[in-house]
């Protein structure tokens, strides 16, 4: 039997759209065993609740969608880190969160919690007080000649979020590089229960501000499909709108950042107009230059402004006639290409073992785009480009913004020209129920579960695409010198907020 024919054998747990399997731990050890057997069973979350463990895996080769459940026992579960290594820090997660402890997992330190909070694992049923000061981080050691630390962060030069990054380096170069995240938890998830879902909609808007858009978009699925709700026609066409100048905005300031990380201000300035517009453009047609809560459980909040229509369109027409000449300056500033070229690289094997999505897949070569699988309307229907590249650096990820750029100008100007008539939402039904929503931000794939007990929400979780991208970013920057660590970073641009919740 494979993984996923184990996976199968347990007791069925009605969910929407995908059912989920409850197995015993014999059997979800007997799974985890056989997980290296099928590589192409893909870990895309793992979570826990009061009494279970979670475990969310895709394989797109077989069309699958598959989640696997076990019971706690005696507070410990067989890890998955061993064969799944991105598995690792949703484990940690786990311990902090609920104090339930994965066995034979890879890395047992702590990981959101940083010895400060007021109790010790705030979602278990039973929270304890939290014992003894904090400790020190813990870093992985390095063994070499002549090594020595650089601290970076938490606290950055520039507005960003906090997060602290460990170099251990030999002159220049760069050894090992460990990531600390967890400054900005909130308790999001904590927050959300017993709300229901379009009052806890807010605080899935504000789990990683600029992807708010699809945030908003997978959460609301899932409390569409956990209340066995359909959004109306036009909500789900407006939503793509949302979702296409959220991801063109977010992509441009990518380009900009990144060439002026590398020195090139013109690329800065041409970029942040362009984004500028697209922004005024949002506020313009929905009222808020993020669009935050304008998705909500059952549709949308706003319907477009007629006005802002032409707005949007001029904004547009701008930046697709200027992005031929800004790409042909770009392949041309030959200093630039010696910063971007090279720089960086993600192999396509490492991509694959950590299942990681977006523009850091697509650049090694892992064509993926939620879009298109599991797909989602009006996706369906539409189809995407989902461009590849094979190099893996910063140049690749560049380019595959670049490309992605006037697919979403296609899909926005499509969408507009077929948008139906008719409501923006409709009410969720007071049920109980369980269910699955999942969108492309710009970054990559975003997934939501939800569980609702009389229409509140009895337990959530939240999965950005920047789980699967900060351990490559590790990668990423072994062999490079310190100083191009700004450049990489950007060319990720991972969230930090979106992993601490």
């Amino acid at each position: 039997m494979s993984a996923s024919d184990f996976i199968r054998s347990g007791v069925v747990i009605e969910a929407q759209p995908f059912p989920r399997y409850v197995l015993e731990p014999a059997a979800w050890a007997e799974m985890a065993a056989r997980l290296p057997g099928q590589p192409t069973l893909t870990l895309t979350a793992l979570w826990a609740d009061t009494t279970h463990i979670h475990a969310l895996f895709t394989d797109e080769a077989e069309g699958d969608v598959l989640t696997a459940s076990v019971p706690v026992a005696d507070g410990s579960y067989t890890a998955l880190s061993p064969a799944r290594p991105a598995a690792a820090w949703f484990e940690r997660m786990i311990d902090d969160l609920w104090g339930h402890t994965a066995q034979g997992g890879t890395d047992a330190r702590r990981w959101i919690d940083h010895g400060r909070w007021g109790i010790a694992h705030p979602m278990a049923p039973k929270p304890e007080p939290a014992g003894g000061a904090p400790e020190p981080p813990e870093f992985l050691p390095v063994e070499g000649d002549d090594l020595h630390q650089i601290p970076i962060g938490p606290i950055h030069a520039g507005i960003i979020e906090p997060g602290h990054f460990r170099f251990t380096a030999a002159g220049e170069t760069v050894a090992r590089m460990e990531v600390r995240l967890g400054y900005t938890h909130k308790g999001t998830l904590l927050l959300m229960r017993g709300k229901s879902p379009r009052i806890a909609a807010r605080f899935a808007a504000r789990l990683s501000g600029d992807a708010t858009v699809a945030h908003s978009i997978a959460f609301a699925r899932a409390a569409e499909f956990a209340s066995n709700t359909e959004a109306p026609p036009r909500a789900v066409m407006l939503r793509a709108v949302m979702a296409e100048i959220e991801r063109i905005a977010n992509h441009l300031g990518d380009l900009g950042a990144v060439c002026n990380d590398a020195a090139f201000a013109f690329a800065l300035a041409r970029f942040g107009l362009h984004r500028e517009q697209m922004l005024r453009a949002a506020s313009a047609l929905f009222g808020h230059r993020l669009m935050m809560d304008c998705v909500i459980p059952g549709g949308v909040a706003v319907d477009l402004d007629p006005a802002g229509l032409p707005v949007l369109h001029t904004a547009l027409d701008a930046m697709m006639k200027e992005m031929p000449s800004l790409t042909r300056i770009y392949d041309d500033y030959a200093s630039l290409m010696d910063r971007v070229v090279g720089t960086g690289r993600v192999s396509r094997a490492l991509v694959d073992s950590f299942a990681t999505g977006g523009y850091i897949a697509r650049a090694s070569g892992r064509r993926v785009d939620a879009r298109a699988f599991p797909s989602y309307p009006p996706y369906d229907a539409l189809g995407v480009l989902a461009p590849t590249r094979e190099d893996g650096d910063v140049d690749a990820r560049l380019r595959i913004r670049l490309d992605e750029i006037g697919d979403s100008v296609r899909i926005i100007r499509t969408v507009l020209a077929n948008l139906p008539d008719g409501p923006l939402t409709v009410a969720l039904l007071q049920t109980s129920g369980e269910g699955f929503g999942w969108a492309e931000s710009f970054r990559g794939d975003v997934w939501h579960w939800m569980r609702l007990d009389g229409g509140l929400i009895a337990s959530a979780f939240m999965r950005d695409p920047s789980w699967l991208q900060w351990p490559l970013l590790e990668s990423a920057v072994l062999g490079n010198i310190v100083g191009d660590f700004p450049l990489i970073n950007k060319s990720f641009n991972c969230s930090y907020s979106g992993v601490d919740l």
